[in-house]
């Protein structure tokens, strides 16, 4: 890959910067855009003018919104104004980014505002190149996503890898494989289905101890039989299904832990706990759980813990299985990693945390993401030599 560290920018250079910050308003943890201001920074010193693209939420699900409130922050945290301007493909976007001034920063408009962004809609890639002639790509947290603004955009600029993306690599590299002698223990959570399909997948094999949690947990309980009344399977529940039948019935390295008893929530908010045997009644949702002692005692004892998820529906204040596995730790300590936005947000640790969640996931499984193998195949076909 092209890396933009070993790049020597000149005055008047036009970037495009993909960045993956994905902070709402409330900006209640920054590190998605705290990773990227050295290289912002050393762009803007070298006189680079950098159109800045980022994401938050998604159109999927409604949840997309403008990003201005980053722009403040930016700013104060770069010491140069970052002027935010609401479009990022149209024809005034392009004005805008042709305006720019030599070391100027500009926040160009939500990507995930646009209709073609997460499907990788190659006319969106294409708008989104015409913002600057060479493109950095950061946001180690959509690293693993084939969309327009971090791997379509690669067919038509010179793309160069972010420190940040860098950092996270060197991160996690130690954590591929178990904790040697010592045992190593993996939690999931979450809602995402690539915590069951590549998480549990993968860590099956190279962990000794998973700990399943969120919808995870729910869909190897409902494979093995269990009644789980209205516990939420996310949104692709029979791929995920496919992939717990099969772990749970092929061979492994991991001892999966099953609880015996789970808290359940019912429509009225109230709460219980029952036993796994008994089976969730219909209308109740399994919440959070209790850890089994030999449980506890693996991740007291462990040599490597990775926290992919939230075990727990952690924000509505249930802490049972997170505060048993953090408890179990000493806090702050250097083995234990959190991986992505929200389990990083809601769980009170202090210790080594990645900014990716899913792409973590899938470098641990397969010593890549699609970003990389983006940036390497937009090298060898010399993509923008001319521009390089």
């Amino acid at each position: 890959m092209r890396l933009l560290r070993d790049h020597p920018v000149v005055p008047g250079e036009r970037w495009v910067y993909s960045a993956g910050f994905n902070v709402g308003p409330a900006l209640t943890d920054t590190a998605r855009i705290d990773t990227e201001l050295e290289d912002l920074r050393g762009l803007a010193a070298a006189g680079a003018r950098v159109a800045l693209l980022s994401h938050q939420g998604s159109a999927k699900d409604g949840t997309a919104r403008h990003l201005d409130h980053l722009a403040g922050y930016l700013g104060r945290r770069l010491g140069r104004e970052v002027r935010y301007l609401p479009e990022c493909s149209s024809r005034q976007a392009r004005r805008w980014a042709a305006e720019l001034r030599d070391g100027e920063i500009a926040l160009f408009g939500n990507v995930r505002l646009e209709a073609g962004e997460e499907r990788g809609d190659r006319e969106l890639a294409a708008a989104l190149a015409h913002l600057g002639d060479r493109v950095a790509v950061g946001g180690f947290s959509k690293a693993h996503r084939r969309h327009a603004s971090n791997v379509g955009i690669l067919d038509f600029l010179p793309g160069y890898a972010a420190s940040s993306l860098l950092r996270e690599t060197e991160l996690l590299r130690p954590w591929a494989a178990g904790g040697g002698a010592a045992g190593s223990v993996a939690v999931l959570g979450g809602v995402k289905p690539e915590k069951t399909v590549v998480g549990l997948e993968s860590l099956t094999r190279t962990y000794d101890v998973v700990i399943p949690g969120g919808v995870v947990l729910n869909t190897l309980l409902a494979v093995s039989g269990y009644a789980i009344g209205a516990s939420e399977l996310g949104t692709d529940a029979e791929r995920c299904a496919t992939v717990a039948r099969t772990v749970l019935g092929g061979r492994r390295r991991a001892r999966i832990h099953l609880p015996r008893t789970v808290l359940i929530a019912g429509p009225d908010g109230a709460t219980r706990t029952v036993a796994v045997e008994a089976g969730v009644p219909d209308g109740w949702a399994i919440v959070d759980f209790d850890l089994e002692r030999w449980a506890v005692d693996a991740v007291r004892e462990a040599g490597r813990v990775l926290v992919a998820g939230t075990p727990g529906r952690h924000a509505e204040g249930n802490h049972r299985a997170a505060a048993a596995v953090l408890g179990a730790r000493a806090p702050g300590e250097p083995h234990t990693l959190l991986l992505g936005g929200d389990t990083v947000t809601e769980l009170p640790w202090t210790g080594p945390r990645s900014t990716g969640g899913g792409s973590a996931l899938h470098y641990l499984a397969d010593g890549t993401c699609a970003v990389f193998e983006a940036l390497e195949d937009n090298r060898k076909k010399g993509v923008g030599d001319h521009a390089a």
